[in-house]
């Protein structure tokens, strides 16, 4: 498997920034990383090994970023303002350098012009993280692979609610989205996967409430709820990732 690391100081973040790639070919995938995660954890805990058939097919190339967490979510003692807006900062260092990074080499790498889509996928809060980009921006990403989510900014800024935070929460913004908003269309042209087990440590309860608020709104996706036996933790995101790819990769 061909693996590039990359480093390069973001503007909007004003600090460097590391990222890894996988892959020769194929779609660009966005990884996020789980809570207070690192662009290397696609690798150490393995689903670099669980994609690999894709990856190594040239049917996808994956690019692991790093969150910054632990100053924004995870801090929950920090001031609350500071912390939803250092998190715009990284949702700008993400469409606004590492996007145009991953079309550029997936042009480069597949003899494409223009702009390809994005895969953006993440577990646990990076998957909020991911279903916060693909709703908040169906031009740029268009399929995701969100499991054991959670939707609801109220995970890392409690009762805290202002127009950033707003921003970052699907659950407020999509169910207060009027039936006319051109999005809801994009929402419906793309592929979504939402997954989550009812086993140790998952929260279920996350999903069917995203799932009643997409629902009330028509958006289409893929909610799956898998046993009671399925835990948290990445032995069943493994298997979740292998089961929800070929569906979308697939063409229809």
């Amino acid at each position: 498997m061909e693996a590039q690391y990359h480093r390069w100081h973001s503007p909007a973040l004003g600090r460097d920034m590391e990222c890894k790639v996988y892959g020769h070919g194929g779609r660009p995938m966005l990884f996020i990383p789980c809570q207070d995660g690192r662009f290397f954890d696609f690798e150490n805990f393995h689903m670099a090994d669980t994609l690999a058939p894709w990856i190594d097919s040239g049917q996808i190339m994956v690019f692991s970023i790093d969150t910054i967490d632990p100053e924004t979510w995870s801090n929950k003692k920090g001031d609350p303002r500071w912390r939803i807006e250092r998190h715009e900062k990284w949702i700008r260092y993400i469409t606004d350098e590492m996007v145009p990074f991953m079309r550029n080499m997936a042009n480069d790498r597949n003899g494409w012009t223009g702009y390809p889509g994005v895969m953006v996928f993440g577990c646990s809060l990076g998957a909020l993280h991911a279903a916060n980009l693909y709703f908040r921006f169906p031009d740029i990403f268009d399929c995701l692979l969100a499991l054991s989510g959670v939707y609801s900014a109220d995970y890392g800024f409690g009762s805290y609610m202002d127009d950033l935070v707003y921003l970052n929460s699907p659950v407020h913004y999509l169910e207060n989205m009027s039936p006319d908003h051109p999005y809801l269309k994009k929402y419906n042209l793309k592929k979504a996967v939402f997954c989550v087990g009812q086993g140790p440590w998952e929260l279920p309860e996350c999903t069917r409430q995203l799932q009643r608020v997409m629902d009330s709104k028509g958006i289409e996706a893929w909610v799956d709820y898998w046993g009671h036996d399925c835990a948290h933790d990445w032995d069943w995101w493994y298997k979740q990732a292998v089961y929800f790819m070929p569906y979308l990769l697939g063409k229809n």
